[in-house]
This record gives C-alpha cells, structure tokens and sequence, in this order.
C-alpha cells in the first residue's frame, strides 16, 4: 500500500504563502487519486482540494478556490498543495490523502473516498 509523508507547514502571516508536498513511496501516484484535506482543532476533517489520477478532473472546496492550487508530479511520486493570501481560518492539521480508483477521470470529495492517508503538517496563520 501506498505511504503518504506531507510536509511544508509552518507558522506564516496572513496574506502569505505556502507550498506542502505530499510524498508518495511504496507505490506510484499515477494510480491514485490524490487530495488534500485539513481539520481545525474541534472541528471535523474537511476537504480542501482532489485531483483525478489523470489530472483531468480536479476539485476546490469554496472557501479555498482562487486561493490554493493541487497539482501532481507522477514522476517525482509527489503532490503539491500551492497556497495563496492565506487567512487566519486556514489554519489546520493539512493531511494528503490516496483514492486507488479505477476510473481515471474520478476523484472524490469525502474523507470517505481515501484510503490511505498521511500523517498531516500544521499550517498556522497569525493576523
């Protein structure tokens, strides 16, 4: 089974930026769909972006599109959560997570979907 090892979170200011990576080993990204949920301290785990194993079919949650990018690189076995003009509300465990679909084009947007999962990386922003 695959494993999932995030990292790239830190403490930022409000308005900053932010790259995590999501390292994939033990099996290839190319046969997952990837995404990337984060859960606050008291509140549930909640989806934040997925991207089909095609790369063709890629989902935003609300408060994150224009702000936050996935993309996936099959060859360095890794996937990558660009973030933008981050706010205090962003702030979150940040955990990548594997889909083994058999479609291409799918990628699901429930903690049920995945299958495996990381360990997450604390994303903090201060006002």
């Amino acid at each position: 089974q695959v494993q999932l090892v995030e990292s790239g979170g830190e403490l930022v200011q409000a308005g900053g930026s932010l790259r995590l990576s999501c390292a994939a080993s033990r099996r290839t990204i190319s046969s997952y769909a990837m995404g990337w949920f984060r859960q606050a301290p008291g509140k549930e785990r909640e989806f934040v972006t997925g991207i089909s194993r095609s790369g063709g079919r890629i989902y935003y949650a609300d408060s994150v599109k224009g702000r936050f990018t996935i993309s996936r690189d099959n060859a360095k076995n890794t996937v990558y959560l660009q973030m933008y003009s981050l706010k205090p509300e962003d702030t979150a465990v940040y955990y990548c997570a594997a889909d083994p679909s058999l479609s291409s084009d799918y990628v699901g947007r429930s903690v049920e979907d995945f299958d495996y999962w990381g360990q997450g990386t604390q994303v903090s922003v201060s006002s």
